[in-house]
Parts: structure tokens; C-alpha cells; sequence
């Protein structure tokens, strides 16, 4: 394995790490659903680089999953906040 596939790798597990820590410390849920939402990418970004390098195209179905799953959430995550800060008011 190249250097510069393990570079690739400790760059995508830091930056993975450091939105799962935002995730649980938060503060707001509006922080929260935005680092999901990386998280999500950062995912995809990584079965993308896996196919690009192994040359095939086997996960592309997933990633059409995942991005489904990250809009549909950040939807669902925004119509909460909004409908709380109606009562709110």
C-alpha cells in the first residue's frame, strides 16, 4: 500500500473522529445535525475513494442510500426546528 493511501485514510478517520465528537457534545441540535451530515460525507467520500481505486463501481448503490438518508434527515432535523421555534413563540 502506497503512502499516500494511508495519508488519505488517517486525513478521513481524524476528520470522522472530530464529527463524532461534535455529535456528542453538541451544543444545539442544529450542531449536531450538521455534523451528521459530514459524517455522512465523509462516508461517502470514503466508499468513493475505495471505488476509484479498486476500480469498480459495486458501492455505488450504498452511496445513493446515503444520500438519500443525509437529505431526508437534514429535512426531517430543519421541520423540527422550525415547528419548535413556532411554538415558542
Amino acid at each position: 500500500m502506497s503512502i499516500l493511501l494511508v495519508v488519505i485514510y488517517v486525513v478521513f478517520a481524524i476528520a470522522a473522529l472530530l464529527t463524532l465528537w461534535r455529535i456528542v457534545k453538541g451544543p444545539s441540535i442544529l450542531d449536531r445535525a450538521v455534523a451528521s451530515d459530514v459524517l455522512l460525507t465523509l462516508v461517502m467520500c470514503v466508499l468513493g475513494a475505495e471505488m476509484a481505486i479498486n476500480h469498480h463501481t459495486r458501492t455505488l448503490p450504498v452511496l445513493l442510500i446515503i444520500a438519500a438518508v443525509g437529505v431526508f434527515g437534514s429535512i426531517s432535523i430543519a421541520r423540527f426546528v422550525a415547528r419548535k421555534d413556532n411554538v415558542d413563540q
